[in-house]
């Protein structure tokens, strides 16, 4: 079973529970901005986001069941599919914010994951909003045995296997920073999140801006060009 294949297979029986942290974006984004949700799932997050007054949103996903189950939960939000992981269809500098909640766990190889960032930096208008959330590596005997059993195998202490066919990733901070390193920092706090599956995990949190008039100095890189 591919990536693909497991996301969709699960699309009406998991509850995702990346954490969002509603009082830190409310207090940065206004709620006319345009707001694209990356990895949308089901549309959880958008949700929220509609219920506290923000009309401008668009929810992206791969997965075309996750697609189906957000449009009938939610039939009020503007839910795509997205055919191309690696190019997100929507115009370079369009969107104010940009949400990348859970999506990174499934993203595995380290490339691929500066691809999607590098996206998200492109489409965001200067001075626009990344909202990030996502999982850490921890050092419970559980989840070391298993970074350790399939590091070999995937190249990267961290990514590892669920039994029923996922592929996931939790991350070194550093990792994080660095694919985020184009971006100028805004906020970053570590957290305890639920996963899926019923455990615990640790995770993080952060907000960065793309840089533009009024936010302080230029980051060291631009991705986009």
């Amino acid at each position: 079973m591919n990536q693909l294949d497991y996301w969709n297979s699960i699309a009406t029986t998991k509850a995702f529970t990346a954490d969002f942290k509603l009082e830190i974006f409310r207090a940065r984004v206004p709620k006319d901005a345009q707001v694209l949700d990356v990895g949308c799932g089901y549309g959880r997050i958008m949700a929220k986001l509609w219920a506290e007054g923000y009309r401008h949103l668009t929810g992206l996903d791969p997965a075309h069941n996750l697609i189906r189950r957000g449009q009938s939960l939610f039939p009020h939000l503007r839910l795509l599919h997205q055919n191309n992981p690696d190019v997100l269809d929507v115009p370079g500098s369009s969107v104010d914010a940009v949400l990348l909640c859970g999506v990174l766990t499934c993203v595995v190889q380290d490339d691929a994951q500066q691809r999607l960032v590098n996206e998200i930096y492109r489409v965001l208008k200067p001075g626009g909003n990344v909202y990030c959330s996502d999982f850490l590596l921890n050092d419970d005997e559980r989840n070391l045995e298993r970074y350790q059993r399939f590091a070999a195998r995937h190249g990267t202490f961290g990514v590892f296997e669920l039994p029923e066919g996922a592929l996931l990733r939790h991350h070194a901070e550093p990792h994080i920073h660095r694919l985020f390193a184009a971006f100028l920092p805004d906020c970053y706090e570590t957290v305890v999140f639920p996963t899926m599956n019923g455990h615990t995990s640790r995770g993080f949190y952060l907000m960065a801006f793309k840089p533009g008039p009024g936010t302080g100095a230029k980051a060291k890189t631009d991705p986009a060009g």
